[in-house]
C-alpha cells in the first residue's frame, strides 16, 4: 500500500510495476514507490492515521533541530526498506503545533508507530541507524504478530 501525496489516497500497488510507476486512482497523480519520508500537515496526519491499512511511523520533527537532521537519513532508510509495508511521514512541529500537542510530543525528534489509529511504540531522540532499523522492526513485527490486540504504546 501507498500514499498519494497529492491527496492523500491509499493504493494497492502490484509488487512489480514496470518502470516503477504507478499513478492515483482518485487524482491521477503520480504514487511514490520508494518509501520516501512524505511530509505531512495536522490534517494529513489525521486522515492518514484514520484511514491507513498498513503501519504509520510518524517523524516528529522541525528544521532548527540538530539531532532531527542527524535521524533523516536513518528515516530514509528505513523507508526504502518497508516501502510498501509501512508509510513513513514526516510532520514539521513548528509548522503543525496541533498534532504535536495532541500526541504528547515533549521532545524532539520523537518516532512514534501507529497501527489501526493507535500509538503502537514510541521513541524519543536519535538513535543510531542500526539501532533505529531494529526498533522499528522489532515493533513492526509486534503489530503483524498482535495486530490490534496489541497494548496501545507498548514498549518491547
Amino acid at each position: 500500500m501507498f500514499r498519494c501525496t497529492t491527496c492523500g489516497t491509499f493504493s494497492r500497488v502490484p509488487a512489480h510495476r514496470p518502470e516503477e510507476r504507478a499513478t492515483c486512482g482518485r487524482c491521477g497523480g503520480a504514487v511514490d514507490l520508494s518509501g520516501h519520508p512524505q511530509g505531512v500537515t495536522d490534517a494529513g496526519l489525521a486522515r492518514a492515521l484514520a484511514a491507513s491499512p498498513i503501519p504509520v511511523l510518524v517523524n516528529f520533527w522541525a528544521p532548527s533541530c540538530m539531532p532531527c537532521a542527524m535521524a533523516a537519513p536513518a528515516l530514509e532508510q528505513v523507508g526504502h526498506a518497508f516501502a510498501g509495508e509501512v508509510l513513513v511521514l514526516k510532520l514539521d512541529t513548528e509548522r503543525c503545533p496541533l498534532s504535536a500537542e495532541l500526541h504528547g510530543i515533549r521532545g524532539i525528534p520523537t518516532f512514534v508507530l501507529f497501527s489501526g489509529g493507535m500509538e503502537r511504540a514510541r521513541e524519543t531522540g536519535m538513535l543510531p541507524r542500526v539501532q533505529f532499523g531494529e526498533w522499528v522492526t522489532t515493533h513492526l513485527a509486534a503489530v503483524r504478530t498482535y495486530g490490534e490486540g496489541l497494548p496501545a504504546a507498548t514498549t518491547l
